[in-house]
């Protein structure tokens, strides 16, 4: 195995004495990754597009209830088997068709550790302004609106390179620090909301603005869009339940970990996004621009940093580690971890975060549920693989070797590859109507409305595709 080159340490299974994680490291894990700003603006977008406290809750708590399902059953072979996710995708997809979900979820990954980078330049900048407004912004013409918030972006991006540097395990320090520190701050700022809108019943107490099919239409394509925002976690979590106990621990972990620590915070910022209707007769919905709002100076900077933390925790854990093992994995004699994480941070910066944050409706539906479509189908095939094809059992040395029983045809499975398109396709003109590249007129209503299914459609088609398939080969 040491000579192939499908093998390097980092996509090596993790022996068992070095598989140390228990219940509460992964409760941790996602109590840290929950607490994070596009959580926060998931919620406040919801409530900005006219639902009430309650509706958006509910599709918060019934998203994360659905996303946890894969994310336990993909998690069952990194415990198992010690594997990450992009050889966990060599058994359904082929030692190098795994190189597809791979680039694909990757890419993704690359796209949210943009965004988050720039949401945490922007709160370095609103530090630093905070106690310097006089500060000069040069303004460069036909590129950026200011040079100071970019230079802000590019020192949050090396911080993150820093830490890829000296190593992930860095991080889980980092990920119980903020598990402690960001409930104090979202409490205070929870508890600021209250009493400046004169009361919990006063800001619950707002109507919802949509009624009928028009609340329906909503909520399908937010409740895709919340089950799309942890799609990709859901596919790579072997990343994570490598590291595993037991399989109790990342089970147990999980459930405790993510609906209700995604539902609270959720609740935060539903609780806070109404108030400030109340309180400044106009929703506002980004907690940076809002934080930056507040009159003392030390609230200001206690927000700000908490928002850092938050940030630089959530991106290391759910944007950096996943897609360095990916980039890995297309070459894992030339490539290994850190080289991963450096190409993440530059694609990174390519996908132009700037732009994808730039709309509301654009950054938390579009795409959100564009990529979900994409993610989708990759999941139902691995899923159907594992459980219903192989019944939870693999030979790990041929993860590794192009002979052995999965590298298929010349590497690739192609009766995976078929599932994924036939599980991608129907989504793709609905997605095209969103985007404004064709007419509405011109596609079937019903075709369209697809697109708002486009995780649960891509999912369902693919893995019943691929089993169906599968065993016809076989027989």
């Amino acid at each position: 195995m040491l000579n192939n080159n499908l093998y390097n340490e980092d996509l090596a299974p993790i022996p068992q004495d070095k598989r140390t994680w228990g219940t509460w490291n992964y409760a941790a894990l996602w109590i840290s990754m929950s607490l994070c700003i596009p959580t926060y603006m998931l919620a406040s977008g919801m409530i900005k597009e006219g639902l009430n406290w309650w509706q958006a809750i509910v599709i918060f708590l019934l998203g994360n209830s659905i996303v946890l399902i894969p994310m336990i059953l993909n998690g069952h072979a990194g415990a198992k088997y010690g594997i990450p996710f992009p050889v966990f995708a060599r058994a359904s997809f082929g030692t190098k068709g795994a190189n597809i979900p791979a680039i694909l979820r990757a890419i993704v990954a690359c796209g949210w550790f943009g965004i988050q980078t720039w949401i945490g330049g922007e709160s370095i900048y609103n530090l630093i302004r905070t106690w310097n407004p006089t500060l000069e912004e040069i303004h460069v013409p036909g590129l950026f609106p200011q040079a100071l918030p970019f230079i802000c972006f590019l020192a949050f991006w090396f911080l993150n390179m820093l830490i890829i540097y000296y190593g992930v395990e860095s991080i889980k320090k980092l990920l119980v620090f903020k598990a402690v520190f960001l409930p104090v701050a979202t409490l205070a700022l929870l508890f600021w909301a209250i009493v400046q809108a004169n009361g919990l019943d006063n800001i619950l107490n707002q109507e919802s603005k949509l009624h009928g099919s028009d609340f329906w239409k909503y909520f399908f394509p937010a409740l895709t869009g919340m089950i799309g925002f942890w799609a990709t976690l859901s596919l790579n979590i072997t990343d994570f339940t490598r590291y595993a106990k037991s399989q109790k621990a990342q089970i147990t972990g999980q459930i405790i970990g993510l609906p209700p620590s995604m539902t609270l915070f959720a609740f935060v910022g539903v609780v806070v996004t109404l108030a400030t209707t109340i309180i400044y007769g106009q929703t506002e919905w980004d907690i940076v621009k809002l934080a930056s709002k507040f009159e003392s100076k030390l609230v200001v900077s206690f927000a700000m940093i908490g928002i850092i933390i938050s940030t630089l925790a959530t991106n290391i854990a759910a944007n950096i580690v996943s897609p360095a093992n990916d980039f890995a994995n297309l070459n894992p004699k030339k490539i290994n971890f850190k080289i991963g994480g450096y190409i993440t941070g530059v694609v990174g910066i390519l996908i132009l975060p700037w732009k994808l944050i730039a709309d509301p409706n654009g950054y938390i539906f579009t795409w959100l549920i564009a990529y979900s479509g994409l993610l989708g189908p990759i999941g139902g095939i691995m899923i159907a693989d594992y459980y219903f094809i192989r019944k939870q059992k693999l030979i790990t040395n041929d993860l590794y070797d192009h002979k052995g029983i999965y590298g298929y045809t010349n590497g690739f499975n192609i009766t995976a590859i078929i599932a994924f398109i036939i599980g991608v396709i129907p989504v793709v003109p609905g997605f095209l109507v969103t985007v404004k590249l064709i007419d509405a007129n011109s596609v079937a209503t019903w075709l369209s409305n697809l697109y708002h299914y486009a995780w649960f459609v891509g999912f369902f088609v693919s893995g019943v595709v691929y089993w169906g398939l599968t065993k016809r080969v076989k027989n």
